[in-house]
């Protein structure tokens, strides 16, 4: 069975980014999360971390269009 959530750590190493970086875009609300167990450890939905590259990949892809043409 696939895993479902995965913790703050490898959504960091997926996106290459640090661990606090990865707990910033949670807290900001960017990357959505649920917080599980009596020590309240972060897990992010794969499904979510996929909708949110994809949500970057938009962005990008935007900003360098907005570029190009002005």
């Amino acid at each position: 069975m696939a895993k479902r959530f995965v913790p703050l750590s490898e959504v960091a190493e997926t996106l290459d980014i640090s661990a606090a970086q990865a707990y910033a875009l949670v807290r900001s609300g960017e990357l959505p999360a649920i917080k599980v167990g009596g020590r309240g450890q972060w897990r992010v939905e794969l499904t979510e971390l996929d909708a949110y590259i994809e949500r970057m990949y938009s962005q990008t892809k935007a900003f360098v269009d907005s570029q190009r043409d002005g």
